[in-house]
């Protein structure tokens, strides 16, 4: 018999382990990319195969992040906001690859060509915004902060909004072909920011109705 993803969470066992298996699952994609830098098998630039792939995951892992509001909302997936934070830091983890790969295999850390992208690339300067943004997030996603700040942590962390949108608009400008892949991830976002409108516009006109 197959076990609901509710009643594995009643136990404390089947939590730990699906925990784990959500926490691992992760990570495959850069196992993946490694083993093929390792194998060789990475095609004729593979400097922009390995920028490429760690942005779509960032942004793949972005885009799940705010899927689990909605989830939870429509379906009843409660379960999901368990691991909310974690794809959040995940997503922050595989934008700083995608940084780091960047000025590695395409920069080569060469101060003055990184001085220039940061001053010249609207492309870089859309990312690294968005990126920094994802820091400022991260960092404060702890309980700590989450105390620390009160009622303005929920305010700051609206600034998701606004990094999604970011991050896509750098994601179309980095694909230099296949914009069917940006149109379906902007597809997405848009489906999922739309929601998040449409919500609080239905909460706001029940509120006055109520007045």
């Amino acid at each position: 018999m197959v076990l609901s993803i509710a009643e594995i969470h009643r136990s404390k066992g089947g939590r730990r382990a699906f925990w784990w298996l959500l926490f691992l699952l992760p990570l495959l994609p850069l196992v993946w990319i490694v083993h093929k830098a390792v194998s060789q098998d990475l095609g004729a630039d593979p400097a922009q195969t390995i920028v490429t792939f760690l942005g779509l995951w960032t942004l793949r892992y972005l885009l799940i992040t705010l899927s689990v509001t909605p989830c939870r909302r429509l379906f009843g997936w409660l379960w999901m906001q368990r691991y909310r934070r974690m794809y959040g830091l995940y997503t922050l983890f595989y934008a700083s690859l995608h940084l780091l790969a960047f000025a590695t295999f395409i920069l080569g850390w060469r101060p003055e060509l990184i001085a220039r992208e940061l001053s010249e690339r609207p492309y870089i300067i859309v990312g690294f915004i968005a990126w920094s943004g994802l820091v400022a997030l991260g960092i404060t996603s702890t309980r700590g902060w989450v105390k620390r700040l009160g009622r303005h942590w929920q305010q700051l962390h609206y600034l998701v909004y606004p990094i999604s949108i970011l991050a896509m608009i750098h994601f179309a400008w980095l694909i230099r072909a296949g914009y069917g892949q940006v149109m379906f991830y902007a597809l997405i976002l848009l489906v999922l920011l739309g929601y998040r409108v449409g919500y609080r516009v239905k909460r706001r006109q029940r509120v006055l109705q109520q007045h």
